[in-house]
């Protein structure tokens, strides 16, 4: 069985600005390099969305041979502010990934994403091919329908995780639409509701 490559810490950390994303939102993106800065440049994208990166990411990668990128999204993990949702979309997010690569100087980079992150790394992709040497995608969520209602409907995930999806379902009134009802919990004027939600 192969083996994760031995833990890192990062060379570098720090959050982007809300001036260096967008100066009309209220994020900053936190983002840490490991690694080889002189390596191959590859950017981790986490899945969630809402999870955030963790050292066992850093992991994935030869240190010797790569410049490892990871950033928590929006609202995500050590980004500001945790659980927002305004200015968090799709469109938000590849701009951010670019804002990334233009603050490190990085011409061209390797892509390498799980479930939501694979979404991502999709997405990003169309719109910057000319930007991407490659990608590694697993565990691969497309975001349509299908998909969604596979994780979050009651027959799919929840017939093979039954565990996860009960604790999942806790916080939902009985027969309530889960999505729905997570999204109201993230609106919620309280923040412990809204870190219970997240």
């Amino acid at each position: 069985m192969l083996e994760l490559y031995p833990e890192i810490e990062p060379f570098h950390s720090e959050w982007l600005s809300r001036e260096q994303l967008d100066e009309n939102n209220q994020h900053e993106i936190y983002v840490e390099q490991c690694g080889n800065p002189d390596g191959i440049p590859v950017l981790f994208l986490h899945g969630g969305p809402g999870s955030g990166c963790r050292p066992g990411h850093r992991r994935f990668f030869d240190p010797a041979r790569y410049h490892i990128i990871l950033f928590d999204q929006r609202g995500c993990g050590r980004s500001k502010p945790n659980g927002e949702l305004r200015h968090n979309d799709l469109p938000h997010l590849i701009q951010d990934i670019e804002a990334i690569r233009d603050h490190l100087k990085i011409s061209k980079w390797m892509l390498f994403g799980g479930s939501w992150g694979a979404t991502l790394a999709l997405a990003y992709a169309r719109d910057h091919s000319k930007n991407v040497i490659s990608m590694i995608l697993r565990g691969t969520f497309l975001g349509r329908r299908e998909d969604i209602d596979w994780v979050y409907g009651a027959g799919g995930a929840s017939k093979i995780f039954a565990d996860g999806w009960h604790d999942l379902q806790q916080l939902v009134p009985a027969g309530a639409n889960l999505l729905d009802s997570y999204f109201q919990l993230l609106q919620d004027d309280s923040a412990e509701t809204r870190q219970q939600g997240g």
